[in-house]
């Protein structure tokens, strides 16, 4: 099941995932308040979502349109249907006097995208500023209504394919134990063992604690980009979810508790958008291209990270296709080391590539792309005596390519040893840099072909997949070394799997992975 799953969530982008989730819950309340199960009519529902989702497309438009940047339609119908799921909606005689409230929460959510940006990168969530915001000036507060009884499954359900498909389920378990921690210490409980699990149970059922954890504490976009930064973020914001905990007259409500949090992440790391202009762009490999930009401002990054790419209209007058499905953004490593002042991107064209890489292949010198969000803990690890082994299967290669790069530029000399996978010798892409690493810092390359049609009559390098043969034939003393992994989910998946019956310890295993090849 975990792999259905997982083939599933590899073919749809993040952003389109949590779009999907929030219409299918949507859909959800739709059907139980028909049978009576929430509060309200289907009527308001509705009625309130589409004054929400009109009110946030006209001024997401219109802010696009003065700050002269993409108007995202993912980021606005997403940032609409949270507030649509936490603003109750209206009984049938208070259509009219809530239309105000819903277009000001609206206008405010959006608006928080531009004006409370620092370096084109927005510090808080935009619904829950939003939310905040219309309490504490028209005194009009959301209800988070989808913290119910009947809506529980259903986030549950997706939220943990959102976070199952953006690996976050570390920031999600952090802010529940303290979120936990929290409201059990600032709640009256007199009942011992059972007044403990009847508080558990209301905060599960009765709260939003699912649905805030698992779709808007994740937003990517305010959450830190590096594994012990989300970790105190999650244990800032859970420490601050506690309904009992207030300043003065002020309680705290789980949109404060986040925009908190946010002002943490965003002092832990703070971040900023990037301007990239195309100076060229090459093919590496069959299929496979490179693209080199010139960014606005020098990228401050480790070897090994990764940055979300957003495709405006770049090649719209070259091509016949909308975006498509799956979106206008993608997360993709940084194949240029630190060291270097320009920005490359490897991509793997595959013969039925989304709209997002055929615009990017239409690319010409001098056309834009926006990048930003820079992430990721596959990176080199501070120990410089540390033994390494790195696996890369195909595109892969770009983490080992920066990672290489940044050491021979830096004269870093470590034990490194670089398996590469490919179908045939030509999709070998990188060769200057491995053969440099040889030279320069003493890198040991080995090379596999898995496709046995393709393989020369000469080929010296080793043949088939990677296996656990192969790593003790090449890699003696494997039991010392720490592993990192690049490639396809499958390989990556597979790899640990065949690491850890080679009883390497699980710390030294280190796994990065392409949320999709769309």
């Amino acid at each position: 099941m975990p792999r259905f799953i997982d083939n599933f969530l590899n073919r749809i982008t993040m952003y389109k995932l949590v779009l999907f989730v929030l219409v299918a819950l949507e859909i959800v309340a739709l059907i139980l308040s028909t049978l009576g199960l929430l509060s309200f009519s289907p009527l308001s529902l509705i009625y309130s979502s589409v004054i929400i989702i009109l009110a946030s497309w006209v001024t997401n438009k219109l802010f696009a349109y003065v700050f002269k940047t993409h108007a995202n339609a993912e980021s606005y119908v997403i940032t609409a249907l949270i507030l649509a799921l936490i603003i109750n909606p209206p009984q049938i005689t208070e259509y009219l006097s809530i239309i105000p409230f819903l277009i000001w929460a609206s206008v405010w959510a959006m608006a928080s995208k531009f004006i409370l940006a620092i370096n084109k990168k927005h510090v808080f969530n935009p619904a829950a500023f939003a939310v905040a915001l219309t309490a504490l000036t028209i005194d009009q507060s959301a209800t988070w209504w989808v913290g119910s009884l009947y809506m529980l499954p259903f986030v549950f359900v997706g939220g943990l394919l959102i976070t199952r498909k953006i690996h976050r389920f570390d920031l999600v378990i952090s802010f529940s134990v303290f979120a936990l921690i929290s409201i059990l210490v600032t709640s009256n409980l007199s009942g011992g063992l059972s007044s403990v699990l009847d508080e558990l149970q209301k905060i599960f059922v009765y709260t939003p604690i699912a649905f805030f954890a698992f779709v808007m504490l994740t937003e990517p976009l305010t959450t830190p980009p590096t594994r012990f930064r989300r970790l105190t973020y999650g244990a800032v914001t859970g420490l601050l979810f506690a309904p009992a905990l207030h300043i003065g007259s002020l309680y705290l409500t789980p949109e404060l508790a986040l925009l908190a949090g946010n002002v943490v992440a965003f002092t832990l790391s703070p971040m900023r958008k990037y301007l990239l202009t195309l100076k060229e762009s090459n093919i590496i490999a069959p299929n496979t291209g490179e693209f080199v930009f010139t960014p606005d401002h020098p990228l401050i990054f480790k070897a090994g990270q990764y940055l979300e790419w957003t495709l405006g209209a770049i090649g719209a007058e070259r091509s016949v296709k909308k975006m498509d499905s799956r979106g206008n953004r993608r997360y993709f490593t940084i194949a240029s080391s630190p060291t270097e002042s320009e920005v490359r991107l490897g991509v793997k064209f595959f013969p039925k590539s989304s709209t997002f890489k055929e615009s990017l292949a239409l690319m010409k010198p001098g056309d834009t792309i926006m990048a930003g969000h820079i992430s990721g803990d596959f990176t080199l690890p501070r120990n410089k005596s540390t033994k390494l082994v790195f696996i890369a299967g195909g595109i892969g290669i770009t983490p080992f390519r920066s990672m290489m790069k940044y050491m021979i530029d830096s004269g870093d000399e470590r034990d490194v040893t670089l398996i590469y996978s490919n179908n045939s010798p030509e999709e070998i892409a990188y060769r200057d840099i491995w053969d440099e690493a040889v030279a320069k810092i003493g890198a040991r390359i080995i090379y596999t072909l898995t496709d046995a049609s393709k393989i020369p009559q000469n080929w010296t390098g080793e043949k088939g997949q990677v296996n656990s043969a192969m790593i003790m034939r090449n890699i003696p003393d494997h039991r010392q070394r720490v592993f990192y992994i690049s490639g396809p989910h499958g390989m990556v998946g597979a790899c640990d799997v065949m690491l850890r019956q080679l009883e390497i310890n699980s710390r030294n295993i280190k796994t990065d992975y392409f949320p999709g090849f769309a």
